[in-house]
């Protein structure tokens, strides 16, 4: 994992829901921390002993380069990294990494159509802060189970631009997508970041209601499949294009899993196929995409993820 960790201290730290806590990052000496876009995350070193390693968004302003937000949901199988940020303390130090980000707000568009699910606001509160500050034409749709399971309704309740949806509310006020997106816009662009389930259904919605791929941008907290299936296959071989070494990568493996094992600087951190961290070029030969964040146009370009995806041809020719 190829980070530089920055420390910092809780110097917040608020109960949003039971089941969300809200903590504000600031530096030990009070300087300002690195600059970030909106739809940006961080990685944070929850247990340095364990090695224990998760992602999660900024959701304060960015033009705040004071102090970094983060909001968390306890998760019930949590793996240790959602229920090790809830012990948290103010006075508390944390290690993070520089700000990274590949679900920015797109320079291309006019109008922003951000739709939420539960703790999937986190990023795009982040993008509401960065277009109300710079008077850019948006909406935000908030989706969740209730108020009472809702983080931020104080902050945004009573913004024009925000609508509130509640699955034990109103029909009236239910989130729908050909009401509340309605038909495409070529000059608007869907940000859509919550549960898979919910993420699905938003995308396919929109998909089917004629809003083209590229037009929706998507962040996961989750992988799509079970990433079981990310190494299932046949075997193949990977040429790295600045040393010449190849590495045969069979069924059940990795390519970065075996890049790691053959001690290769290769860049990652989510390794389950949503930050994008690992992504490299291939030079050669065809890839088996099996992430959930490139871009149609990104995969034709020839970027490829090791952590989640294979070959279908017999040697993948990789720019590292």
């Amino acid at each position: 994992m190829n980070n530089e960790w920055l420390d910092t201290i809780v110097v917040a730290r608020r109960d949003a829901t039971s089941r969300i806590v809200v903590l504000d990052l600031v530096r030990p000496d009070d300087g300002e921390l690195p600059e970030f876009a909106a739809g940006a995350h961080v990685d944070v070193l929850v247990d340095g002993a364990a090695g224990l390693v998760r992602q999660y968004s900024l959701c304060g302003p960015p033009q705040d380069r004071t102090r970094y937000r983060l909001a968390v949901l306890a998760e019930a199988a949590s793996r240790g990294g959602s229920l090790g940020m809830h012990r948290l303390r103010e006075g508390d130090r944390l290690r993070i990494s520089r700000p990274r980000n590949r679900f920015g707000v797109s320079d291309e568009a006019r109008r922003h159509l951000l739709v939420a699910g539960g703790i999937g606001v986190t990023p795009l509160l982040a993008m509401a802060h960065a277009l109300e500050a710079r008077g850019a034409e948006y909406e935000l749709h908030y989706c969740a189970r209730s108020r009472a399971d809702s983080a931020f309704v104080e902050e945004l309740e009573n913004n024009p631009r925000v609508r509130l949806h509640f699955d034990d509310g109103p029909d009236d006020q239910r989130f729908s997508v050909a009401a509340d997106i309605g038909p495409p816009d070529p000059e608007a662009a869907v940000y859509v970041c919550g549960p898979g389930g919910f993420m699905d259904f938003v995308i396919s919605s929109a998909r089917g209601a004629g809003w083209p791929a590229e037009a929706i941008h998507k962040e996961r907290f989750a992988p799509v499949e079970d990433t079981a299936a990310h190494t299932a296959g046949g075997t193949f071989t990977v040429r790295l294009a600045k040393s010449g070494n190849a590495y045969e990568i069979k069924d059940g493996e990795s390519v970065l899993d075996v890049l790691l094992a053959a001690g290769v600087d290769a860049p990652y951190s989510c390794q389950q196929g949503i930050c994008g961290e690992c992504i490299v070029r291939v030079l050669a030969g065809e890839p088996d995409h099996r992430d959930d964040i490139l871009t149609d146009r990104e995969r034709a370009d020839g970027m490829f993820t090791t952590c989640s995806s294979r070959a279908h041809s017999p040697i993948l020719e990789l720019d590292l």
